[in-house]
């Protein structure tokens, strides 16, 4: 017999997705001990386990893997075939559909009199930050920084300067961090930049006093100075997403969380097989969580699935933990495919917002 770890190694499928496809009766363990309910497996369900894995990363749906589970162990490869190439023909007519509307928007585009890149900045701003403040908010924003090389301008933290206020924005489509500190000496109209992150970090480095510091933007070059340090470079040629029309969010149920206490839940919680997100692959762990309208949230076990729960990739909800940088933060979150927002209490100019992930139907 194999053990359930051992299965998951070898299929790919992973624990919680071996346990998720126990209880819809997929792919049924052959053996589960009475007194720990551990499961086991006959070493004949390896290669039931590897199809059921190729099925999903081919997005079939769960309906048809169970007639194919069962044509494949009953040798009805008429049935199979047809399930396979009736899958194969709705992914290329959604492609051709896709296509078409793509090349659509593509056509919108060309026909927008607003160019794709920023234009040339001409006009020097200068203004003093404190250094504290300017150290905490690109930790609030780092983490959110996007790595995709088909979205370059998620590449970095946007400085977006505006009368006395500086916000810090940071997304790569899956979360989004947004900070706020106080400037002296600009007051003027709307300056936006897009900082890269090699850049940002060596600023966060130069931010270990407690005097201001000077932050001036000057065409496409942006400086930060510390005394006599200096970290400088070009901003990124490229328009920022309009991040306010993204945080504007129906209110939610919230709920006040202890960070340690939370955080540890999490870690030793149970989690989920995930997939939705591409970026992360097949292998990430998600963490479905329900929050009451007394405003307790808890780590749902595996069972407890509730179409107002939200699941969220576990690793983003820790790293949103760590960013909050506060023993208590607040979690809001209103339907399952509404975005999890993590506030702190004291400031919620400072804040999170998560992306959910789909469940496994």
């Amino acid at each position: 017999m194999r053990s359930i770890g051992e299965m998951a190694r070898d299929s790919g499928l992973g624990v919680s997705a071996l346990r998720f496809y126990d209880r819809a009766g997929v792919l049924v363990p052959a053996w589960v001990d009475p007194v720990s309910g551990y499961r086991w497996y006959d070493p004949g369900q390896l290669d039931e386990a590897r199809l059921l894995a190729r099925l999903r990363r081919a997005g079939m749906p769960l309906a048809d893997i169970r007639l194919v589970l069962a044509g494949w162990s009953s040798a009805d490869t008429d049935l199979v075939r047809g399930l396979l190439q009736a899958h194969l023909r709705r992914l290329e007519l959604g492609l051709a559909d896709a296509r078409s509307e793509f090349s659509a928007l593509r056509t919108l585009l060309d026909h927008r009199e607003t160019p794709m890149t920023a234009a040339p900045r001409t006009a020097t701003v200068r203004m003093s930050v404190s250094a504290p403040e300017l150290a905490a908010a690109l930790d609030s924003v780092r983490f959110a920084t996007g790595g995709d090389p088909e979205l370059p301008m998620l590449g970095g933290v946007l400085f977006d300067a505006e009368g006395d206020a500086l916000h810090l924005v940071a997304t790569d489509r899956y979360r989004l961090a947004v900070a706020r500190t106080g400037t002296a000496g600009h007051g003027g109209p709307r300056v936006q930049v897009i900082v890269p992150v090699p850049l940002a970090d060596a600023m966060r480095a130069l931010l270990s006093g407690d005097e201001p510091v000077a932050l001036t933007v000057d065409g496409d070059r942006v400086a930060l100075e510390a005394g006599d340090r200096q970290a400088a470079g070009q901003c990124l040629a490229y328009d920022f997403p309009d991040y306010r029309r993204l945080v504007q969010l129906p209110s939610g149920r919230r709920a006040l969380v202890d960070v340690p206490a939370f955080r540890r839940a999490l870690e030793t919680g149970p989690v989920r097989a995930g997939g939705a997100h591409e970026k992360d692959g097949p292998s990430h762990e998600i963490s479905v969580l329900r929050v009451t309208d007394d405003g307790t949230v808890t780590v749902c076990e595996d069972g407890d699935d509730d179409r107002n729960h939200v699941a969220v990739n576990r690793e983003f909800l820790l790293d949103a933990l760590a960013a909050g940088d506060r023993d208590r933060l607040i979690l809001e979150c209103g339907t399952s495919t509404a975005p999890l927002a993590v506030r702190r209490t004291d400031d919620e100019t400072a804040f999170s917002l998560l992306m959910p992930v789909r469940l496994d139907d």
